[in-house]
């Protein structure tokens, strides 16, 4: 069972409310010169010219006046709590520029993905948390970008760890 703040339980309950879930993601990769993050929420204006929107969160370290997380128009179905499947999620950013499509075909090696759930109102106040997930594959067409995130399957991992041979277990080869 997952904990969450008192205002996220008011707001659960509520039969009308002014709050908000708002979903934080830091994308990171080794050929990128920065962390790209983003917000599903237009929280405040960060800019005029262009008018830029996003999330100010100190969420992973972030500075929240230098690194903002920026909105974007995209919608997450985010992992469950079952306990014999990897943390699997759903990101569908818009396919608003070609700078996207061009990004995301660029890496060869999987990104990794960070996400947090916070409400609008306390971004610093985290109410569920996944870190180290990567990237499976990325659905690209006209009109959105689809990425699949993932742990690596612990059935994946070799077992046992190392094989029983003369070097490594020499008392079993006498």
């Amino acid at each position: 069972m997952r904990r969450v703040t008192l205002n996220a339980r008011r707001m659960q309950d509520a039969l009308n409310s002014d709050q908000i879930y708002v979903v934080l993601f830091e994308i990171t990769h080794p050929e990128l010169a920065a962390p790209i993050r983003l917000s599903t929420d237009d929280t405040e204006r960060l800019q005029v010219d262009p008018v830029i929107y996003g999330t100010r969160s100190s969420w992973r370290g972030a500075n929240p006046v230098t690194e903002p997380f920026l909105w974007t128009i995209a919608s997450a179905i985010l992992p469950g709590d079952l306990d014999d499947t990897p943390a699997a999620a759903t990101v569908a950013l818009e396919n608003l520029d070609r700078e996207i499509v061009r990004l995301v075909r660029s890496f060869t090696t999987p990104a990794t993905v960070a996400m947090a759930v916070v409400l609008a109102s306390t971004p610093d106040e985290i109410e569920a948390e996944w870190a180290d997930l990567l990237i499976m594959s990325a659905d690209i067409d006209a009109g959105e970008v689809l990425l699949a995130i993932s742990r690596e399957e612990i059935e994946n991992e070799y077992f046992p760890s190392g094989r029983m041979t003369r070097d490594r277990f020499p008392g079993l080869h006498l």
